[in-house]
């Protein structure tokens, strides 16, 4: 069953049309296909507290209907729905991560019945309700895959926080051996940093400790209030162009719309803002713990890998004005339910 649904993601991907309009046509079409129950498992209140929850470990408590519980017709419905808002490397990246969970089953020696590694314990919740003239929002959430999107009538506003893991980072073992699903992530960033000349280096490289864990964390406020590093009027030209290379595989992950949004926010946000910061290992080897950080007025991209004898990634994408679609969007929808 679950590599039916493989197939789905790799099918339907390349089918859909990234426009905002569809996505309140592709969740209405995933909740029609629901049962009644079903139905009242998947669906909130815009307003609920729940819309706020963030998690990207394996949990046993998530909100929502999961990938297991959805036949095939259904879980074509979802993939569908995750295009309008995902690329299609972004949901190829997604299925690979979910696939991980086997690797992770097979590594931990945990029996056929065991359930805390499983690639269909991912989740869709859906806020509100999806139409062309309301505020609404969904989630889709599992171990080491969190996104969260929020639209305010045809317009799309937020898709995160964007969260996507890897562990292993690099599968050593197996007949996925080899797979090394943020290997972009990860080369770039290393090719701008090994690109640096001493100054620019010497003003990146923060500690030689890196964290043991994205600073933002779960918290529905990201916030690091002293950027560090160097800032992207102190790079090269060519440097320059290497951070805005890697600044875009993170906004890339999401449809052009969502990602025209973002770079544009960026831009108005003044380039001459941003920090690039690098704590840990400079060195390109498994066993040796790193971290960075993007950081500007309105964005902060994180990646750590530190965990598992560093072969283990996070990386997350906080917008710092829209996260999960922001006050001003809460404050829309409470006055249009209050006339």
């Amino acid at each position: 069953m679950y590599r039916s649904f493989l197939l789905f993601i790799l099918t339907f991907t390349c089918l859909i049309p990234a426009k905002a309009q569809d996505m309140a046509d592709k969740a209405n079409h995933f909740i029609r296909l629901l049962s009644k129950a079903q139905q009242a498992q998947t669906l909130f209140p815009f307003d609920t507290g729940e819309r706020y929850h963030f998690a990207y470990v394996p949990r046993d408590d998530r909100k929502g209907i999961s990938v297991n519980e959805l036949n095939p017709a259904q879980r074509q419905a979802l993939m569908a729905l995750l295009g309008t808002a995902l690329s299609e490397g972004a949901v190829k990246k997604v299925n690979d991560i979910m696939q991980l969970d086997l690797v992770l089953k097979e590594l931990e020696h945990r029996p056929e019945n065991d359930h805390y590694r499983d690639p269909g314990k991912y989740f869709l919740t859906i806020f509100g309700v999806p139409a062309a003239n309301t505020i609404w929002g969904w989630r889709f959430e599992g171990h080491h895959v969190a996104f969260n999107f929020s639209a305010d009538k045809k317009e799309l506003v937020a898709g995160t926080p964007a969260f996507l893991g890897a562990n292993p980072a690099i599968v050593l073992e197996g007949p996925q051996k080899d797979k090394e699903v943020m290997k972009e992530e990860t080369k770039l960033a290393f090719d701008l940093l090994h690109a640096l000349s001493p100054g620019e280096l010497q003003k990146t490289v923060v500690t030689t400790k890196a964290p043991a864990e994205i600073i933002t964390g779960d918290r529905r406020n990201a916030l690091i209030e002293h950027p560090e590093g160097i800032r992207y009027p102190e790079l090269s030209a060519a440097h320059q162009q290497m951070l805005l290379g890697l600044i875009s595989v993170y906004v890339h992950r999401f449809t052009k719309l969502f990602a025209d949004k973002m770079l544009k926010d960026i831009q108005q946000d003044g380039l001459d803002n941003l920090w690039f910061t690098w704590a840990g290992s400079t060195e390109h080897e498994l066993g040796k713990p790193c971290y960075y950080r993007i950081q500007g007025p309105g964005i902060i991209i994180e990646y750590d890998n530190t965990q598992n004898n560093a072969n283990h990634i996070h990386t997350v994408v906080r917008d710092l004005k829209n996260d999960f679609g922001g006050d001003m969007l809460l404050e829309h929808y409470r006055a249009a339910h209050t006339k």
